[in-house]
C-alpha cells in the first residue's frame, strides 16, 4: 500500500515538473518573440510628415534631421550662409552709396557743409567711395553732377539687390520646408529601377473569323 502511494506521488511530481518546464519554456519563447517583434518595429522607421513640416518651419534643417537625411544638412545650411552673405554684402553697399549720395546732395545745397568739406575734401564719404587713384573728374563724366547721378543710381541698384537677396532667402527657406515634407511623405516609396521583362507563348485571337494563331507575348512589369 505504501509502495503504490509513493509511485503515484512520484508520477504526479514528474507531471508537475514537466508542466512547469513547458510553461517556463513557452514563457521564454514568448518573451523572445516579443523582443524580436519590438526590435523589428523599432527598425521600421517612418517619419511623421506633419511633424516634419512644423519642425522645418521652426528650425531650418530640423526636418531633414527628423527624416534622417543628415547628408542634406551641409546643403541646407550652406544655402542659408550664401543668402546671409548676399544680404549682408548688398546691404553694406547700399548703405555706403546712400550715405555718399546724401552727403554729396548736402554738399551741393548747404554752403556751411560745403565750406566744412572743402577744408578736407578727402574725408568726404562721396570721395572715399571712389576707387584709389581716381578723382571725381576722371571717374565720373560731368564732375560733381555726374557723380551725384551715379551715386543715386548705384544706391537704387544695391537696394534692389538687397531686397532680392531677402526674397531669395525666404524662397530658399520655403524650399527646405517643402523638400523635407515631401521627403517624409515619400520615405517608404519604392523608386528602385528594377524591371522584369518576360516572354511567353500565347494564342492570338483573330476577330475576322480565322482560327487562333500561336504567337509570343511580351510583358513588362514595374516593381
Amino acid at each position: 500500500m505504501s509502495v503504490g502511494v509513493q509511485a503515484r506521488v512520484s508520477s504526479d511530481s514528474t507531471r508537475l515538473n514537466v508542466d512547469t518546464l513547458n510553461f517556463k519554456t513557452k514563457s521564454v519563447v514568448k518573451q523572445k518573440a516579443d523582443l524580436v517583434q519590438d526590435t523589428l518595429k523599432q527598425k521600421e522607421f517612418k517619419p511623421d510628415p506633419t511633424k516634419v513640416l512644423w519642425m522645418s518651419a521652426i528650425v531650418p534643417g530640423l526636418g531633414q534631421i527628423l527624416n534622417r537625411k543628415y547628408w542634406k544638412l551641409p546643403i541646407v545650411y550652406g544655402g542659408f550662409l550664401g543668402c546671409a552673405y548676399a544680404i549682408t554684402w548688398n546691404s553694406g553697399k547700399y548703405e555706403d552709396y546712400k550715405t555718399a549720395y546724401r552727403d554729396i546732395t548736402q554738399y551741393q545745397s548747404d554752403p556751411v557743409y560745403k565750406a566744412e568739406i572743402d577744408k578736407d575734401f578727402s574725408k568726404a564719404s562721396f570721395i572715399q567711395i571712389i576707387p584709389k587713384g581716381y578723382t571725381i573728374d576722371n571717374y565720373a563724366i560731368g564732375g560733381i553732377s555726374g557723380w551725384t547721378t551715379k551715386l543715386q543710381t548705384r544706391q537704387d541698384v544695391f537696394r534692389r539687390y538687397r531686397d532680392l537677396s531677402i526674397i531669395s532667402t525666404i524662397g530658399y527657406y520655403a524650399i527646405t520646408i517643402v523638400e523635407a515634407y515631401v521627403d517624409a511623405q515619400l520615405y517608404d516609396f519604392d523608386i528602385s529601377p528594377d524591371l522584369s521583362l518576360r516572354f511567353q507563348p500565347t494564342l492570338l485571337n483573330d476577330h475576322n473569323g480565322f482560327p487562333n494563331t500561336p504567337g509570343l507575348q511580351c510583358s513588362l512589369s514595374l516593381k
